[in-house]
């Protein structure tokens, strides 16, 4: 294998980075504190928010998010299952039903128009997904949800620095246009804390309910008790969670934001650039946007020409030196999901066979079909040609390779 290997993904951490953690680690306050409400601010600021409340990661957001909605046990919420399985996790920690409707495969983002008939009199809650930091198409999906009166939150995981048009104007996502919009600071998004998560809203009263259970249901928060003049002694009465994120964390991503417009800036020229290196292969499909859409390109997934061997592609990548990752998982194909319980299809009529579903198809291609190719900010121009390169010889050797199995197939 190549000595040079390159990755999917690398964060863009430097010294800026290490002075911000050294400055939380001396001041003797490394949890949840200063750094943390500082972050918020300007994280509430970048995005165009009222409110933005940090937590330990994009799952504990999710999570929140949900219960803060009304979110309970026996209800359901609309959402994809095409999506790190977390967004169907969190639902289920609520004591909730997933309802998977399919995505649609130009956006790899959920479909609005299969949202109504999957509306049942269970239905509280509608999640839609940016997937990979492609905008999902937030006006009809808010359109259906208000016709119904269903709260929509919003898997923003990937999503930081990604733009919608919005009412003839561009406003970032998490400026929030549902009634929550969620992100993650996990390694492979363009902003980083090593992991960590944020709610942003425009609703108050939802802001107060994140911030009393992401710190156990506490009454009074650590720097009101440490800075008061006479003794506090705190409640607790309602049952919260550990969802705090550390000094140390915010501090980190206090750097990471101010360098991000660059770092958003850099990925579209990149994202460009494989347009022009990679349109010419025959079959292969490449992602785009919609005209109201601005993607981060948090990720770059193409779909391979129809009938080539994902696994086989990626292994000759991987042989030249290239690491890539499959199309976005299904959650429904995975053993958690098997039970026919833990989910509900959202279109009538449904059946299922193995955990397959023949409603859910576009995600299952998705899934089967895609690769994700390698981007990050450090990634320079010979990097990428070397990418396309393996990318095109890849899917040439796998093509000779199906041709020769189906002649072999032939001859019996």
């Amino acid at each position: 294998m190549p000595e040079r290997l390159i990755p999917v993904a690398r964060p863009r951490l430097g010294r800026e980075e290490v002075e911000a953690a050294e400055r939380a680690i001396l001041s003797g306050w490394v949890t949840q504190g200063p750094e943390v409400a500082a972050f918020e601010r300007e994280f509430a600021a970048y995005v165009g928010a009222p409110y933005a409340c940090a937590v330990s990661s994009c799952t504990a957001a999710l999570h929140l998010a949900l219960l803060a909605v009304g979110v309970g046990p026996g209800d359901e919420v609309i959402t994809v299952s095409h999506s790190f399985v977390a967004t169907a996790n969190s639902i289920r920690y609520c004591g909730a039903t997933p309802v998977f409707v399919d995505i649609d495969p130009g956006t790899f983002n959920l479909d609005p128009r299969l949202i109504e008939p999957a509306i049942s009199e269970r239905t509280r809650a509608i999640l839609c997904v940016h997937q990979m930091g492609m905008p999902c198409d937030l006006e009809a999906i808010l359109a259906i949800a208000q016709r119904h009166r269903l709260p929509v939150v919003e898997d923003a995981a990937c999503a930081i620095g990604s733009e919608i048009l919005w009412q003839e104007r561009w406003e970032r996502i998490g400026k929030p246009h549902g009634h929550i919009a969620c992100f993650s600071f996990h390694p492979r998004k363009l902003l980083t804390t090593g992991d960590g998560g944020m709610l942003t809203t425009a609703d108050e009263q939802i802001d107060r309910k994140l911030r009393l259970w992401r710190q156990h249901g506490m009454s009074v928060p650590d720097t009101v008790r440490h800075a008061a003049r006479e003794v506090v002694v705190e409640s607790y009465a309602e049952v919260g969670f550990n969802y705090r994120m550390t000094d140390i964390q915010a501090a980190i991503g206090r750097e990471q934001l101010k360098r991000l417009p660059e770092v958003v800036s850099r990925r579209r020229a990149m994202a460009a650039r494989y347009v022009e290196l990679l349109s010419d292969i025959r079959g292969l499909v490449l992602p785009s946007e919609p005209v109201w859409a601005r993607s981060n390109w948090q990720s770059y997934c193409v779909q391979l020409p129809e009938g080539t061997d994902q696994r086989r592609v990626m292994q000759h990548m991987l042989n030249d030196g290239i690491t890539t990752r499959r199309g976005v998982m299904c959650a429904h194909l995975e053993p958690a999901y098997q039970d026919a319980a833990t989910w509900r299809c959202g279109q009538a009529g449904c059946r299922r066979s193995a955990g397959v579903c023949t409603h859910l198809s576009h995600s299952d291609y998705a899934q089967n079909s895609g690769v994700i190719l390698p981007l990050f900010d450090q990634m320079t121009e010979e990097q990428q040609d070397r990418v396309a390169f393996a990318l095109r010889r890849a899917c040439s050797l796998a093509s000779h390779h199906q041709v020769a199995l189906e002649s072999q197939h032939a001859c019996r």
